[in-house]
């Protein structure tokens, strides 16, 4: 009897969380009405910003760059989508998948289509990054944005191997092939390799900024922010490495002006965040932070 009211409430619980999720997907703004004049779409960025498949539960969440790269495609080619805002929540994420998803917003605008940003609470590292490759960028007042840096973490876990009698063996072709192993600590080859890379990957970050703000901040102004420091949207504006503050409507405004709308637009969500993906966010991102490989630059 006891296994019988389980499993029935188990199944009530998924019956009720695949009903929330199904009211949860949908188009959340349509200030505009359906206007005859074109439309501005809307891409959602949200969360920690993951390459992988999007076949996987982990690319089905978060932020995953290959999913958000199709929908860039399919942008590019809807004449009824005139301007794309992309709205960013977002405290970064690998380098690679967010230098992905920007590349795909620069053909965009490359092939005459507006990119606006706007930055939800939290739009920092690989979230500018991306928000760089845009025509004009929003804040709120309040966002959390900048963090322009890099970083790579490694964990040492000799300590706690030697506690429980865990002793690895490694035949390797090379002395570098096992670098960032967590049973040892790094050789001073090691260290200089990866803070070469990390260096590396730093200048990509300025040369990236740089581009996307030419002519609103100097190089010598950025290098003395570009430390890692988060700032305020109200302080991003005062610093040059944002357009304006407003929320997301003012982008949406911002767009359809851009776009040559006129205030006969309509707005399409192109991505809205599931009920699943919002569950599981804390989640994914908490496995993405401590992710299986051992070395692996974010921004």
């Amino acid at each position: 009897m006891k296994k019988k009211l389980v499993v029935g409430l188990f199944v009530l619980f998924l019956l009720v969380m695949t009903v929330m999720a199904v009211k949860s997907v949908g188009n959340p703004a349509k200030p505009g009405g359906i206007g005859a004049g074109g439309a501005v779409g809307v891409i959602e960025i949200n969360g920690a910003i993951s390459g992988g498949s999007v076949d996987s539960w982990m690319g089905a969440t978060g932020a995953n760059s290959m999913r958000i790269m199709n929908i860039i495609q399919q942008v590019g080619k809807r004449d009824d989508i005139k301007v794309v805002v992309v709205r960013i929540d977002s405290p970064g994420g690998t380098s690679v998948a967010s230098q992905e998803i920007a590349i795909e917003l620069d053909k965009l605008r490359k092939n005459g289509k507006k990119v606006i940003t706007s930055m939800g609470d939290v739009c920092a590292s690989g979230g500018y990054w991306i928000a760089c490759s845009s025509d004009y960028i929003v804040a709120n007042e309040g966002t959390l944005t900048g963090s322009i840096g890099v970083i790579m973490q490694i964990s040492n876990l000799e300590g706690l191997y030697e506690k429980i009698g865990i002793r690895e063996e490694v035949i390797k072709s090379g002395a570098l092939k096992d670098i960032g192993s967590p049973t040892r600590e790094l050789t001073d080859e090691e260290r200089k390799l990866l803070q070469d890379i990390v260096g590396d990957s730093y200048d990509q970050f300025i040369e990236q900024v740089m581009k996307g703000r030419e002519g609103k901040i100097t190089r010598d102004e950025l290098l003395k922010i570009a430390d890692g420091r988060i700032i305020s949207g109200r302080q991003a504006l005062d610093l040059g490495l944002v357009d304006s503050l407003g929320n997301y409507y003012d982008a949406l405004d911002i767009a359809a002006e851009k776009g040559g709308l006129g205030k006969d637009y309509k707005v399409e969500v192109l991505n809205g965040s599931s009920f699943w993906n919002s569950l599981f966010q804390g989640v994914s991102s908490n496995i993405f932070n401590g992710s299986s490989s051992s070395v692996q630059l974010k921004y």
